[in-house]
């Protein structure tokens, strides 16, 4: 059975959408190709490689795309982690499912924030989110059905 093509989908691909395909890489690897872009491209938040590296996950490497350059691919799911990205995600051609998955926005809550420990705490908890939700995949997607 060939992987599944599955696409984190998110604001600027800065942080949440970085964390699921680190977190796809390290746990799913076998089971799904984890891609991740933005409707718009950020660079990658450093706060977010801190917290994925404190968890033994390297995405340091990892950049900020537009979703746009990821079009030809053809995938399974695409998976948008915050509510701006479901607003406005484009039209995926073929069989593509599009599931929504929020999680709060660290960059977004860190603004509120005076002490870098709470700053922190909140990358953790989203990285934690995420983490737990990428334990339950691809089980948890909707069924599939592809014509091969």
């Amino acid at each position: 059975m060939s992987k599944l093509k599955v696409l984190f989908l998110c604001t600027g691909n800065s942080c949440r959408s970085q964390m699921a395909e680190g977190w796809i890489r390290q746990l799913k690897s076998d089971l799904i190709e984890s891609y991740s872009a933005g409707i718009e491209v950020h660079n990658i938040n450093a706060l977010a490689v801190q917290v994925m590296s404190e968890a033994g996950v390297d995405i340091s490497r990892q950049y900020s795309k537009h979703v746009r350059d990821l079009m030809e691919i053809p995938f399974d799911y695409v998976i948008t982690v915050c509510n701006h990205a479901n607003e406005t995600c484009l039209i995926f051609p073929g069989k593509t499912i599009r599931v929504h998955v929020g999680f709060d926005d660290p960059p977004q809550i860190a603004k509120s924030l005076k002490s870098d420990a709470d700053i922190l705490a909140v990358y953790r908890k989203v990285r934690d989110e995420i983490r737990r939700y990428v334990e339950t995949l691809p089980d948890a997607l909707p069924a599939f059905h592809k014509d091969k």
